[in-house]
């Protein structure tokens, strides 16, 4: 297993190592510089016995080979072991007082003849090839037309001399050994802030709480562990403000009314709150849980057009359309990262309310006015009838019965109505697993769809459980249950299913086959009162607050429901509602 160095080991080893190529490179090149500096003197010395023999020769006309001979007498001035060799510029050597120079053979080849050829002086260290000794060779070149060449055996004492003095290596050793210990030193001292440092940044690593500030070394590692440390302490301040503003922020867009998405610069979703997907599908003509597919539905073309296309100098884009009779409006807001926020709001909701507390008063009052004239003239029939007239008597108690239970059942409903506005709190809050509550709902309602010829289909999982009210949960799908059995016509199919969910949010759907309604309804249906048709209400007995009373039950619950036309025939309900989470362990009305 490769063992890992410490940083201090690090420092220590790495300006080891440069001290010492930077010791031994001092030493060597000391050692190079002293003995090219002994060589030169040795070579003076060579070169005033190569001219103390050329004076011989000169003075006293010794330029034939025999009289050669005669230097002999000169040699007895110079040390015992020096060899002297006269040579001529063809190379032949005319005398050698060690060896016979007839017997030898051409030296114009010699290393330190080529070198006194071409600098006048020439020397060189190598073994004779004429008696196998080891010299240190100098020849120099005289005008004359030979070369004088001083040889001297590369022996002990040749060595001695020209190898440097050891106190310097001595005292370069001696200063290596002090520079590393200065150097472990210094390593120790330099890397401690580099230690508690990184055993902080273990500590976080392995999530391990801050203690008590550690003090580090007075120097700029110290310094700038310090710092990081402050540093960080203040990121995660402003890390814990951040976290806690973009709760509210997200908070803010959970439990706001409009569609909102975010979307990075690549165009993939960052976050959308409930109402977004809600709104999407009440526009796009196909059910759908991916936020992205308003990229590409067709009612975005234009703000999408304006992603591609923008003016550099604009960054936010808005527009209207309307669908299934409502209308929306529709922004893009660019932000600087090239990030952008997709916003849909249901602007007739503000009209809706206008209308709604305009109407209120009349709507009441006519609705009551029917049944109470009703039944005052039945009740004035029947006291005009004559006292055996029995049949008919019962024909018009009967009639204001009927009337009777009408005006109950809307007084009822206006009671619930008033109920989920002013009193919410009065609703008991429980979890209530929807499959169960549906199951039991279909149970209830089973002999009038069977009297219509019609199918109550559940599709859902067992474990979609939402915390709420039991009472209005079930008055919510019993309503749009009703709604179906009493308009969408008979043989039809009525089915409720929890088509998706995100980690926040249940998506319901609630649709019917039957025979639909008009696009431009819509947009009112869960009015109070509000009749598709005028006596459409008063013909099926309900009390006209039925999808109102839906209305107000889902959001009482923090929810959201949208009606929409199916391509395939028939109503749908879309309905949101939100999950219970750590931020919102119960429902607040």
């Amino acid at each position: 297993m490769r063992t890992k160095l410490s940083y201090r080991r690090k420092i220590f080893v790495y300006f080891s190592i440069i001290i010492t190529f930077f010791t031994v490179g001092i030493v060597l090149f000391e050692q190079h510089q002293l003995k090219r500096e002994r060589v030169k003197n040795l070579e003076n010395i060579m070169d005033i016995y190569a001219e103390s023999v050329h004076s011989f020769v000169v003075k006293n006309n010794l330029y034939i080979k025999d009289s050669l001979a005669l230097t002999n007498g000169i040699l007895s001035y110079f040390p015992d072991d020096v060899r002297l060799t006269v040579i001529d510029t063809a190379g032949v050597v005319h005398f050698d007082n060690r060896l016979d120079a007839g017997g030898m053979e051409n030296h114009l080849h010699r290393p330190e003849i080529q070198k006194a050829i071409a600098k006048h002086t020439g020397s060189n260290i190598r073994i004779s090839a004429s008696n196998n000794i080891k010299y240190l060779y100098y020849a120099k070149a005289y005008k004359e037309g030979y070369f004088v060449r001083i040889a001297m055996p590369y022996n002990l004492k040749v060595r001695s001399f020209l190898s440097s003095n050891n106190s310097f290596v001595y005292f370069i050793a001696l200063f290596f050994q002090v520079s590393v210990f200065m150097m472990n030193y210094f390593a120790n001292r330099f890397s401690r802030s580099i230690q508690q440092l990184r055993a902080f940044s273990q500590g976080l690593k392995n999530g391990e709480p801050i203690t008590d500030p550690v003090i580090y070394a007075d120097d700029e590692v110290g310094e700038i562990s310090s710092d990081i440390i402050e540093n960080y302490n203040l990121l995660q301040e402003n890390r814990k403000k951040l976290a806690t503003e973009r709760e509210k922020l997200l908070q803010h867009f959970q439990y706001s009314e409009e569609g909102i998405a975010i979307f990075s610069k690549k165009r993939k979703k960052i976050y959308a709150n409930s109402h977004f997907l809600q709104y999407l599908n009440a526009i796009a003509d196909e059910p759908t849980q991916d936020e992205e597919y308003a990229l590409v539905e067709p009612s975005f073309a234009d703000v999408i057009y304006f992603l591609d296309q923008r003016p550099a100098d604009e960054n936010m884009f808005t527009k209207q359309i309307e669908k299934n009779g409502k209308k929306y409006n529709l922004r893009i807001l660019i932000f600087d990262d090239k990030s952008f926020e997709l916003y849909i709001g249901d602007i007739t909701k503000a009209e809706k309310t206008r209308l709604l507390k305009q109407e209120m008063t009349n709507n009441i009052a006519h609705e009551l006015r029917t049944p109470v004239t009703s039944i005052r003239g039945y009740i004035e029939t029947i006291q005009e009838l004559k006292a055996d007239d029995v049949e008919r008597r019962n024909i018009f108690l009967e009639r204001a019965h009927i009337q009777t239970m009408r005006l109950s059942e809307l007084i009822q409903d206006i009671s619930l109505l008033t109920k989920i506005e002013e009193a919410p709190d009065r609703f008991q809050r429980e979890a209530v697993n929807m499959k169960e509550l549906l199951e039991e709902l279909k149970s209830d309602l089973e002999s009038r769809f069977r009297e219509k010829k019609a199918r109550f289909v559940i599709d859902m999982g067992n474990q979609v459980t939402i915390n709420g009210s039991r009472t209005l949960l079930y008055s919510i799908f019993r309503n749009l249950a009703e709604n179906s059995l009493a308009y969408a016509g008979e043989k039809i199919e009525a089915t409720v299913r929890c088509y998706t969910e995100t980690e926040d949010t249940y998506y319901f759907e609630f649709y019917d086959t039957g025979v639909g309604v008009e696009e431009k309804h819509l947009v009112r249906i869960f009015e109070r009162f509000y009749r598709v048709n005028e006596g459409r209400t008063r013909n099926t007995g309900g009390s006209g607050l039925g999808l109102s009373i839906v209305k107000n039950a889902v959001l009482f619950h923090h929810g959201s429901i949208v009606a929409k036309k199916r391509n395939e025939g028939g109503l749908a309900f879309l309905i949101t509602f939100p999950k219970a989470t750590d931020n919102h362990p119960q429902i607040n009305a």
